[in-house]
């Protein structure tokens, strides 16, 4: 799987998954209604069944397009841009360069899937708080990128903090408000743990 790699470096000195035990399950082919092959995976929770007429649509394109799911933004196209960012199984991955068949039995988050109850997730109302928003392009991959980094290490170093924020390019600001919005993430995660 095609993961954000600048984001990955700060997960590899920690994490006890290593990357190569992530496993690309096999499709199942079925040959009606013009589907060479089904996908099944879960999306925020919920079990989705893809019907894919060839095996190179992009997961980013089957996110926006057949599951109306237009959080994900679509970037540079060539994984290097952080825009599309995702989480699938636990690890930020770029969903332009991700096959949607190669997410066999994947669990997959977007931006859609972070707030619960009406309520935002903490990294979201940070964002709010800090207003580290400009036009709003990048924002769903920097939310998704910290709510990465923030599952696997919930207390951060500042160069990991970097790390995951440099992941991800935002061409409307200095990441100063973006910096500030995942200390803060940082501090409400540890709140809502407490309370």
């Amino acid at each position: 799987m095609p993961y954000n790699l600048p984001l990955l470096r700060a997960f590899e000195r920690t994490s006890s998954t290593p990357l190569n035990a992530l496993s690309q399950p096999a499709l199942s082919y079925e040959g009606e209604d013009g589907a060479r092959m089904v996908v099944k995976f879960r999306v925020n929770g919920d079990p989705v069944e893809i019907h894919l007429k060839s095996g190179d649509r992009l997961l980013v394109d089957v996110l926006r397009e057949d599951l109306q799911l237009t959080g994900t933004k679509h970037g540079c196209g060539i994984g290097a841009c952080g825009t599309c960012t995702v989480i699938v199984d636990g690890y930020p991955v770029a969903s332009c360069l991700q096959l949607a068949a190669m997410c066999e039995g994947a669990d997959i988050r977007t931006i859609e899937g972070l707030a619960e109850s009406g309520a935002l997730h903490p990294v979201q109302q940070a964002f709010v708080n800090r207003s580290a928003l400009q036009c709003g392009i990048c924002i769903p991959g920097h939310v998704m990128a910290a709510c990465a980094l923030l599952e696997k290490h919930p207390d951060p170093t500042e160069e990991e903090i970097r790390a995951s924020a440099d992941s991800v390019y935002c061409r409307c600001t200095g990441y100063v408000r973006i910096l500030e919005a995942y200390r803060e993430a940082i501090a409400l995660a540890r709140k809502a743990a407490k309370g």
